[in-house]
C-alpha cells in the first residue's frame, strides 16, 4: 500500500515528521487488511484485551449500555485512529466497539506495540501523544453532555468532528459525511432523537449548520465555534516542538 493511502500515516504526521522508516513501520501495523460491515461488533465487554486495531477506513465508535437499557457513546474513531489503546493495561475489553458504517479495519496484537516502541522513539512518543489527546476527547465530551444547552453540544461536536477529518484530509473545506443516525447522535450528545432533529433545525434556520440526509456544510466555521463555545487547542496541540528542541 502506498504511503499515500496511508490514514495511520496521515494521522500520526500531524503529530511529528516521521523517517522514511517510520513510516514503513506504521504501514506494517495495516498488514492483513479485513472488510467490515456496518454494525459489526469488533469487540464487547468482557472478551479478552490482547490486541488493537487500526481503523484503515470507515467510523465505528465505542459505548456503554446502562441499567436502563439506554447507550452512552463514548467516542468515535476515524480512519487512521487506533482502537483499544486505553485497555493496554487491562486483561478485558472495558467498552464495547461497533461499526458505524463499512470499512476496512487491521488487527495487531499488543505485542507488535512492544516491537514498536523498541524500534522507534519518534513513534513511541507520537503514540503517547495520541493516548493524551483520546482522554482530552473524552474530558470535553463530558464537559460537552454536562454543561453545555443542545445547540452548544450540537455546534461543538460538529465542529470537532469537522477538524478531525480535516487532518487526515486536506480536500475538506466546509462540508463532510456524517455517517451517524439521529439516534447515534443523540446516544452521543445525551440528547433525545427529537431533539436532535429540532437542533439541527434550529441551527440551519440560523444559517450555521445545513444538513442534506449524511451530508453536513459549514457555511463559517468560526460562527460555529462561537456558538459551540470551542477551543480547539485539545486537537490542535502536537509534539513537534519536542523534537524540535531535541534536535
Amino acid at each position: 500500500m502506498g504511503q499515500e493511502k496511508s490514514c495511520i500515516i496521515k494521522h500520526f504526521s500531524h503529530y511529528s515528521s516521521l523517517s522514511e522508516d517510520e513510516k514503513q513501520l506504521l504501514i506494517s501495523l495495516e498488514d492483513s487488511p479485513t472488510d467490515i460491515k456496518a454494525g459489526t461488533l469488533l469487540w464487547e465487554i468482557g472478551d479478552p484485551a490482547n490486541e488493537f486495531c487500526t481503523l484503515k477506513s470507515g467510523w465505528a465508535y465505542s459505548y456503554r449500555h446502562l441499567e436502563n437499557g439506554d447507550r452512552q457513546i463514548l467516542e468515535v474513531f476515524l480512519p487512521g485512529d487506533i482502537i483499544g489503546l486505553r485497555e493496554f493495561a487491562f486483561n478485558q475489553r472495558l467498552e464495547n466497539v461497533r461499526m458505524i458504517n463499512d470499512g476496512v479495519i487491521c488487527h495487531f496484537p499488543h505485542r507488535r506495540m512492544l516491537e514498536l516502541f523498541r524500534q522507534s522513539l519518534p513513534l513511541t512518543s507520537v503514540m503517547f501523544a495520541i493516548g493524551s489527546r483520546q482522554q482530552a476527547l473524552l474530558t470535553e465530551r463530558l464537559v460537552n453532555i454536562a454543561r453545555r444547552s443542545a445547540r452548544q453540544k450540537m455546534a461543538h461536536f460538529l465542529h470537532e468532528m469537522y477538524l478531525r477529518l480535516r487532518q487526515t484530509n486536506d480536500d475538506i473545506s466546509g462540508q463532510f459525511r456524517l455517517p451517524l443516525s439521529q439516534e447515534q447522535l443523540a446516544d452521543i450528545l445525551g440528547l433525545s432523537p427529537v431533539h436532535v432533529s429540532r437542533t439541527f433545525s434550529a441551527l440551519s434556520e440560523d444559517g450555521l449548520v445545513f444538513r442534506d440526509r449524511h451530508n453536513v456544510t459549514i457555511p463559517d466555521l468560526d460562527a460555529l465555534s462561537v456558538e459551540g463555545e470551542f477551543d480547539d487547542a485539545y486537537l490542535t496541540d502536537n509534539v513537534r516542538p519536542l523534537f524540535d528542541a531535541a534536535g
